[in-house]
């Protein structure tokens, strides 16, 4: 799985002219399924998503986690994440087939709630406009491939 992890004052997510997903305080997170990605990966990412560390603390390091900062994630599906970028026309054939990448894409989610997060998100597939507003900036990009 690849997640591309921004710290964001607010973000959003519409589609088809309506706001269907909407934080303040949290993470934006564009998430990527491979084709090889299972149950496990998909935990151990939900997992060190939600503990990462890099909101600032009273002495401006980046020290908190997202519980410690009440906040919430908007994560939205990304296959584009995997693309084949050795030409001009990326192609997506590294990216999981959606009766594999749906599944762990709501896992995903899931992960998320159980842990006690507020959690809004796009819809798999669709033509989506993805609004935020990027703090620090922070960006942290996560590939399990990579460990």
């Amino acid at each position: 799985m690849r997640a591309v992890v921004t710290r964001v004052s607010s973000a959003s997510v519409t589609i088809d002219g309506a706001v269907r997903g909407a934080i303040d305080q949290g993470y934006l997170v564009l998430l990527g399924v491979g084709p090889q990605d299972n149950e496990a990966v998909c935990d151990k990412l939900a997992e060190k998503i939600c503990n990462l560390r890099v909101f600032e603390d009273e002495n401006g390091k980046m020290n908190l986690n997202l519980e410690q900062v009440g906040g919430s994630l908007l994560v939205i599906s990304q296959f584009t994440l995997y693309a084949d970028t050795k030409s001009r026309r990326p192609g997506f054939t590294g990216a999981a087939k959606p009766d594999v990448a749906i599944p762990l894409y709501e896992r995903f989610l899931d992960q998320c709630r159980q842990k006690g997060f507020r959690v809004e998100h796009g819809e798999f597939g669709a033509d989506m406009k993805v609004a935020s507003v990027n703090d620090g900036p922070v960006t942290i990009l996560f590939d399990t491939e990579q460990g």
